[in-house]
């Protein structure tokens, strides 16, 4: 009975090793996330974690540009075929997918970033960057044009240099003063109807007052702050290439300014790696959307979106794995700042990104002053669906600001039933 028994005990020990030692089922972690910019260099270091894990491997799908995301998700939730990791921008993607995010309070990176997205204490999304923006300046342009960017604090400001810049277009070589897109069928609706748009949720106010953007959401316009917000818009509008405006991709928008076609350039620091593929030299940096009488100096800095896990896949581990390793290794810092160009939101990250639209950034979050972003606490779908076509048909017609006024008036009481 005793030899029996160490017989069967050995073959236990045998079989329980050979188990242990056999390799894993491989494992595919999908993604899903919409900055296509930053495509290129996610997709390598994708690649290079893959590589380096063997038996797992991750795959990267982006859509984004102005693309239907959320619509894409939800296909993909209708299908079975819901990612691993996808991305959500603030609340109203928390509230459409809270089903499919996982838990990631017990995350390693957690303690090492204040930008975490939270909901009740818990938290379910990891920062993708911290980014932002303001009035991108060709500071060549400008210095042609005697106009000093840091006398650029009011809206008077602006129509007074738009005025100056506009009067010498053929000496400096201008196709127009602004390089900005609005066109919907462009897919471009995000820099108006969101990134634009959030200069009035919080231009000129503390970092995190929401009272703007909370009277919106209960269907109420301040309007004679939206009044001057209007008049902003209306000058960018105004003086901003029309082709580019109203029929114009992200692609066309970034090429005219980094041609130097253009003195100013609508969008934020994401735009740092296409300036480097473009070949920019010349200087820039940011100036405050100031769209107030009263003087503005900050820029817009924000968590744009986040990622968030899907617990009910199999490969949840691996993925809260991958994304660890972008927080955490030497490997994931490199390719967050050298390679995608972004701004980590993570403490222990000592490396300082090369782009100059970042480094303003990350000067101007030194300095203080600047202002919240607050698109992501509106409904899902706002943005594209609400704000984008009522900007898009301003541009059309930019001298009727009455129209504007009480088309965005409307959208704004009917968001409480979005």
């Amino acid at each position: 009975m005793r030899k029996a028994f160490a017989v069967i005990l050995v073959l236990s020990l045998v079989l329980g090793s050979a188990l242990m030692a056999a390799p894993g089922k491989p494992v595919t972690v999908t993604m899903f996330q919409l900055k296509v910019e930053i495509k290129d260099a996610l997709d390598a270091y994708a690649a290079k974690y893959s590589a380096a894990h063997p038996g797992v491997t991750v795959n990267v799908e982006s859509l984004g540009g102005g693309a239907d995301f959320g619509g894409a998700m939800k296909a993909k939730a209708q299908a079975g075929q819901m990612p691993d990791i996808f991305v959500i921008e603030g609340m109203g993607g928390y509230n459409v997918w809270k089903d499919y995010i996982a838990d990631l309070s017990d995350q390693p990176w957690v303690k090492d970033t204040d930008l975490a997205f939270k909901v009740g204490g818990k938290v379910y999304g990891f920062p993708v960057a911290i980014e932002g923006y303001g009035l991108a300046y060709n500071a060549d342009i400008l210095k042609k044009a005697g106009i000093d960017p840091a006398s650029l604090t009011t809206r008077a400001a602006y129509e007074k240099a738009f005025a100056t810049l506009d009067a010498k277009k053929k000496d400096l070589g201008l196709d127009a003063v602004v390089s900005m897109a609005a066109s919907v069928a462009g897919g471009m609706w995000w820099v108006a109807g969101q990134h634009n748009l959030a200069a009035y949720w919080g231009g000129g106010l503390a970092f995190d007052d929401t009272s703007v953007i909370q009277k919106a959401l209960k269907g109420q316009m301040d309007e004679p702050r939206f009044r001057q917000y209007a008049k902003y818009v209306q000058l960018l509008f105004k003086y901003a290439d029309k082709n580019i405006l109203l029929n114009g991709s992200y692609d066309n928008q970034v090429a005219s300014f980094a041609r130097g076609k253009t003195a100013f350039l609508h969008q934020g620091n994401w735009v740092d790696p296409n300036m480097k593929q473009l070949g920019v030299t010349f200087k820039m940096g940011y100036a405050p959307h100031a769209f107030l009488d009263t003087v503005e100096k900050g820029l817009y800095l924000f968590a744009p979106s986040w990622y968030c896990v899907n617990p009910k896949s199999p490969n949840a581990a691996e993925a809260k794995a991958f994304l660890a390793s972008i927080a955490g290794t030497p490997d994931g810092h490199d390719y967050m700042v050298n390679q995608a160009g972004m701004i980590p939101a993570f403490k222990s990250v000592k490396l300082q990104p090369k782009g100059q639209l970042s480094q303003a950034l990350m000067a101007a979050n030194a300095k203080g002053g600047n202002y919240g972003v607050f698109f992501g606490m509106l409904p899902d779908g706002a943005g594209q669906n609400v704000f984008g076509p009522i900007y898009d048909l301003f541009a059309q017609n930019p001298d009727n600001l009455d129209q504007f006024v009480a088309d965005m008036k409307k959208a704004f009481a009917a968001l409480p039933t979005m």
